[in-house]
C-alpha cells in the first residue's frame, strides 16, 4: 500500500487561522514587486490568515496607524501589471536607530502580528534580521514603559521574517535572478535594439551606461544579449593598457563592414586601480583614438519602470506563495531565510548567508581581488563573463587551434525567437575551437538540396537581435531523403552536427541514429539544442523561445483587459498556440492573471466550463470588472475557443459579456527576449563544446566514428541543471501522438494560477523550497547559469 506523500499531509492539516502576516516592500523599488505583494495576500488569505500592508516600507512601521491596512482579496486586483510597488517604499533612517525599531514594534503587536514578509535589497533584508533578533527585547522594553501588557510578551514571543530580493541589479548572492531583474534586461535592450538602427544609419559608436554602482550583472548580461564590442563591470576591470586593446577591437569590427559599434558601461565600472571608468572618458577616448562619431546614452531610471515582463510576474507568484508557506511552517527556531529560485526550483536560503556572501563580494572587490570577487557572484555570473569574452573578442587565425573538422549547424521546426542568438554562439565558439563551420539553409530539405556553405565569425554578426530563423527552417524530417543527405555529409566531409529546434528536431536525431545502421556517415556526434514557442521537447523543462511567446501573450492579454477599463464588466477568451502543450495558455495564464486555462494535460468537461462560468459570475458581483480565459489550441476537439466564447456570453447574461481574440503567429514572432538570447546563446555555446569533446574522443584512424548512444544526444535543462541525454532514452518520456513529453515540470504551477484567481483547490507543495546552505562553489554539473 502506497506510503501518503507527509509534505502534502502536512500541508492539508497546515493553516493560517489566527495568524497576522504583515507585507512590505523596502528601498529600491522593482518591477515585479505587486505580484509578489499580490501572491502574499491572496495565499495568505487562502490559508485563513488576516494579511497587512505596511505602506512605504519600514518607514510606515515606524509611523503606524493607517500605514499598516488590512487587505482584501480585492485591494490587490489590476497590480500584477503595474511597475514599481503599489503600497509605496521608502528609506527609512529612523528605523536603524533602537527608539525607531521599538515603535514599530509596538506597532505591530497593536495589530497581533508576528510574521513579516519583507520584499527588498541586502539592506532591508539585513534590517529585518536584526530587528528580529531584538524582538524579545523590545516587548520587555514597551511592557516595562507601559504600552502592552505583560502576556503580551509570551502571545507575541517570537518574530518570523522571510525575504524576497527585489533588486534589479541581481547582487544578492545565493538567487539566480532577483524580482526585478528580467524586466529592467527588457528596458535596456529595447533601447539597444533602437539605437542599433540609428547607429547603423550614420555609422556611429554608442556607449550606453546601465545601472549597477557595485554590480556588473545588467552590464554583462545585455552585452551578452546584443553582441556589444566591449562592455566594463566593476568586478571584472579591465587590464592596464585597456584602452589600446578596445579600440583595436572597434577598429577591427569597422574594418569587416560593421557600421556601428556599442559599448556597454556599468555605472560602477572602475580600473585596476579603482579608478572610476565613466560613460563620459570612454567616449572621448573613443573620439581622441579613432575619430568615430559617438554619442552616449545613460538609462537611468528608465531600466526600474515600466510593466514587470513575464518572467519576473511567475517568479515574483512564485516567491510570494512561497513566502507565505514558509512563514506557516516556520517555529522559534527557523532562522530568517529568503525564498529564492535555482534553475526553476524554489528554494529557501538563511537570509544572513546570503547577506554575508553579498558583503564578501564587495570586501573582495575592495581588496581589488577580482577574480575572487567574480567566483563569489556565483557560477551564473562566472559563466555570462567566460561566454561573453568567448564570443566577443575572436582569436587571432595565429592562435586557433586547428582541428580539421568540419561541423554543421542547422534549424529545425517552426521559428522560434532566439534561434539566431544560438546558431551565432555554436559558429563562433566551433571556430574558436578550431573547426570548420557550415551553415545548413531550409533545415533538411536545403541539406539534401545540397544549401550548405561555410559560415564565418563575420557572418552572425548582429544575429543576437534577430527574431525568426535567418539560417531559414522547414518542419522536413530526414526518413525520405537520408540517402542524398549521407550523400552531402560525404561531399561536405560533414564530421558532427548541431541541430537548433523544436519537436521535428528530436524527431529527426531518432531518424538520423537508426540510420547509422546503413549510412557510416551518420556515425559522427549529434546534438540539439531546443528551440520552440511550445516548450514540447522531452527532456528540456524549457526551450527557446518559449519566454518570447510567454512576454508576447502576457503583453497582449494586457491590452485586451485594459480595452475593457470603465466599460461593463467582461470576460475574454484568449487561444494560444502550443499544440497539444499547454505550457503557454498555463504559464501565460500565471504572468497574465488568468481565471482559467483549458489545457489538453488537465482533462475538462461541460461541469468544469460551468463551474467557471458561476465562479466568474460570483467575482464580477464584487468590484472585479474584467475577466481572463487561455485556451490552449488543441486542449479538446469539441469545446473550442468558438464553443468556450458562445457558452460564457450565453451563462453570463446580465452579468458580463465575452470577447474572443486567437492570439495566432505573432507568438512565434518579433525579436527575442533577454531571457531567449541568452538561454540560446550559452546552451549553444555549452553544446558546441561537447561536440569538441566527443569529436576528440572519436576520432581514430584518421577518421571520426561515433555510434554509441551518447554520441547523439538533447542538452535540455532539467530542474537546475543543463544535461546532456541520449535521445534514445528519451524515446519512453515522450508521448508520440501529441508530441509532448509524459511528465511536465509546469503542471504543478497550475494550482497555484487556481489560488490567485480565488478557486479553492487543493495545493502540491511537495516541490516546495526546503532551507538549504549558500555554498560558495556548486558542482560543475548543477550550474543553474542558464536562468541567466
Amino acid at each position: 500500500m502506497a506510503q501518503p506523500d507527509t509534505k502534502k499531509v502536512f500541508f492539508e492539516n497546515l493553516s493560517g487561522t489566527g495568524k497576522a502576516i504583515a507585507v512590505l516592500t523596502s528601498g529600491g523599488d522593482a518591477q515585479g514587486m505587486n505580484a509578489a505583494v499580490r501572491a502574499v495576500v491572496r495565499m495568505g488569505l487562502y490559508v485563513g490568515a488576516k494579511v497587512y500592508f505596511i505602506h512605504e516600507g519600514y518607514q510606515g512601521m515606524v509611523d503606524g496607524g493607517e500605514n499598516i491596512e488590512e487587505a482584501s482579496w480585492e485591494s490587490v486586483s489590476s497590480m500584477l501589471q503595474v511597475g514599481g510597488t503599489v503600497i509605496g517604499s521608502a528609506r527609512c533612517k529612523e528605523f536603524r536607530s533602537h527608539e525607531g525599531r521599538l515603535k514599530a514594534a509596538h506597532n505591530l503587536v497593536l495589530q497581533g502580528i508576528t510574521n513579516l514578509c519583507v520584499i527588498g535589497g541586502d539592506g532591508s533584508l539585513t534590517g529585518a534580521n536584526l530587528f528580529r533578533e531584538e524582538w524579545s527585547g523590545l516587548l520587555t522594553e514597551l511592557v516595562d514603559q507601559g504600552l502592552i501588557e505583560a502576556d503580551a510578551v509570551q502571545k507575541y514571543s517570537a518574530l518570523h521574517i522571510v525575504g524576497m530580493v527585489g533588486s534589479i541589479d541581481n547582487d544578492f548572492c545565493g538567487t539566480d535572478m532577483t524580482i526585478g531583474t528580467d524586466s529592467a534586461l527588457h528596458r535596456i535592450i529595447e533601447v539597444v535594439d533602437a539605437i542599433m538602427t540609428t547607429a547603423q544609419s550614420h555609422q556611429r559608436t554608442f556607449v550606453l551606461e546601465v545601472m549597477g554602482r557595485h554590480c556588473g550583472y545588467l552590464a554583462l548580461v545585455s552585452a551578452l544579449a546584443c553582441g556589444a564590442d566591449w562592455v566594463l563591470i566593476p568586478e571584472m576591470p579591465p587590464e592596464d593598457g585597456w584602452e589600446d586593446k578596445m579600440c583595436q577591437k572597434l577598429s577591427a569590427t569597422r574594418s569587416r563592414g560593421t557600421r556601428l559599434n556599442i559599448i556597454i558601461v556599468a555605472e560602477g565600472a572602475i580600473d585596476r586601480h579603482g579608478t572610476p571608468i565613466t560613460s563620459g572618458i570612454v567616449k572621448d577616448l573613443v573620439v581622441k583614438c579613432l575619430g568615430f562619431d559617438t554619442r552616449v546614452t545613460i538609462l537611468g531610471h528608465v531600466q526600474r519602470g515600466g510593466t514587470p515582463s513575464a518572467f519576473d510576474r511567475i517568479l515574483a507568484s512564485r516567491m510570494g506563495v512561497e513566502a507565505v508557506l514558509a512563514l506557516l511552517e516556520t517555529t522559534d527556531n527557523t532562522p530568517a531565510c529568503v525564498v529564492s529560485l535555482r534553475g526553476n526550483q524554489s528554494v529557501r536560503l538563511p537570509l544572513m548567508e546570503c547577506v554575508q556572501m553579498t558583503q564578501e563580494v564587495q570586501r573582495a572587490m575592495d581588496g581589488k581581488r577580482f577574480e575572487e570577487a567574480v567566483k563569489l557572484r556565483g557560477r551564473s555570473f562566472e559563466n555570462n563573463l567566460r561566454t561573453y569574452k568567448l564570443l566577443a573578442h575572436r582569436k587571432p587565425e595565429s592562435e586557433l587551434p586547428v582541428s580539421n573538422f568540419n561541423v554543421a549547424v542547422l534549424n529545425v521546426g517552426a521559428p522560434a525567437a532566439g534561434m539566431n542568438a544560438a546558431v551565432r554562439s555554436a559558429v563562433r565558439v566551433g571556430i574558436s575551437e578550431g573547426h570548420k563551420m557550415f551553415a545548413v539553409s531550409d533545415g533538411f530539405e536545403g541539406f539534401y538540396k545540397g544549401q550548405i556553405r561555410e559560415i564565418k565569425w563575420a557572418d552572425v554578426g548582429g544575429w543576437t537581435g534577430q527574431g525568426g530563423s535567418l539560417l531559414g527552417t522547414k518542419r522536413t524530417l530526414p526518413a525520405k531523403h537520408v540517402e542524398k543527405i549521407a550523400e552531402q555529409m560525404r561531399m561536405n566531409n560533414i564530421n558532427a552536427l548541431l541541430i537548433v529546434g523544436g519537436f521535428e528536431a528530436f524527431l529527426s536525431l531518432l531518424e538520423l541514429i537508426t540510420a547509422r545502421g546503413k549510412y557510416d556517415e551518420f556515425c559522427v556526434p549529434m546534438v540539439m539544442v531546443p528551440a520552440t514557442v511550445s516548450n514540447n521537447v522531452p527532456g528540456s523543462d524549457l526551450s527557446i523561445g518559449a519566454d518570447t511567446a510567454l512576454n508576447a501573450i502576457t503583453t497582449t492579454c494586457d491590452r485586451i483587459k485594459q480595452s475593457a477599463s470603465g466599460t461593463k464588466r467582461r470576460v475574454f477568451i484568449i487561444e494560444t498556440m502550443g499544440g497539444y502543450c499547454g505550457y503557454l495558455a498555463s504559464v501565460g495564464g500565471l504572468a497574465a492573471g488568468a481565471d482559467a486555462a483549458y489545457i489538453y494535460e488537465e482533462p475538462f468537461d461541460i461541469k468544469d466550463l460551468q463551474a467557471n462560468v458561476e465562479h466568474l459570475t460570483e467575482k464580477m458581483k464584487t468590484s472585479i470588472q474584467r475577466g481572463l480565459v487561455l485556451r490552449n489550441e488543441n486542449c479538446n476537439e469539441n469545446y473550442t475557443t468558438d464553443f468556450i466564447y458562445q457558452l460564457y456570453s450565453e451563462e453570463g447574461k446580465g452579468v458580463f459579456d465575452s470577447r474572443k481574440n486567437v492570439l495566432g503567429h505573432m507568438q512565434q514572432g518579433g525579436a527575442p527576449s533577454p531571457f531567449d538570447r541568452n538561454f540560446g546563446t550559452k546552451i549553444s555555446a555549452k553544446a558546441m563544446q561537447w561536440v569538441t569533446k566527443k569529436l576528440t574522443e572519436t576520432f581514430r584512424q584518421g577518421r571520426v566514428f561515433a555510434n554509441t548512444e551518447d554520441s547523439c544526444c538533447l542538452l535540455g535543462m532539467r530542474r537546475r541543471a543543463l544535461v546532456f541525454q541520449p535521445v534514445v532514452q528519451l524515446k519512453d518520456e515522450t508521448d508520440f501522438v501529441h508530441r509532448i513529453p509524459k511528465e511536465q515540470w509546469w503542471l504543478k504551477l497550475r494550482p497555484l494560477m487556481k489560488i490567485l484567481a480565488k478557486y479553492k483547490t487543493s495545493y502540491d507543495v511537495s516541490d516546495s523550497g526546503q532551507l538549504e546552505h549558500v555554498i560558495r562553489n556548486r558542482p560543475k554539473e548543477s550550474d543553474t547559469s542558464v536562468a541567466m
